[in-house]
């Protein structure tokens, strides 16, 4: 069984840092990539940050140049460091893993996210 645990969130002002960690766990995978995802109340579900297992990565055009998602194979966590936070990064964060099971399509696994709240 494969599990997703996203750590780290919290309350911070404005122009604060804070740094979040997502935790796989399970057997029998292949990990294909790993990406945040934030979700505001009323809002769908967005992409914030990617990175594959080729070390690539992506960012939403909102947080480019003050986010940096990074990963620790040894340990299958990934981490979502967030420094100069604005109010509009409020919102819940959602870990997915995308990975295969053998000769099975990939499938997305997510965590039970985790709340950012920037305070003005």
């Amino acid at each position: 069984q494969v599990q997703v645990v996203e750590s780290g969130g919290g309350l911070v002002q404005a122009g604060g840092s804070l740094r979040l960690s997502c935790a796989v766990s399970g057997s029998g995978f292949s990990i294909i990539s790993m990406s945040w995802h934030r979700q505001a109340p009323g809002d769908q579900r967005d992409l914030v940050a990617q990175i594959t297992t080729g070390g690539s990565t992506d960012y939403a055009d909102s947080v480019k140049g003050r986010f940096t998602i990074s990963r620790d194979d040894a340990k299958d966590t990934v981490y979502l460091q967030m420094n100069s936070l604005k109010p509009e990064d409020t919102a819940v964060y959602y870990c997915k893993l995308l990975a295969s099971k053998g000769l099975r399509p990939p499938s997305a696994y997510w965590g039970q996210g985790t709340q950012v709240t920037v305070s003005s």
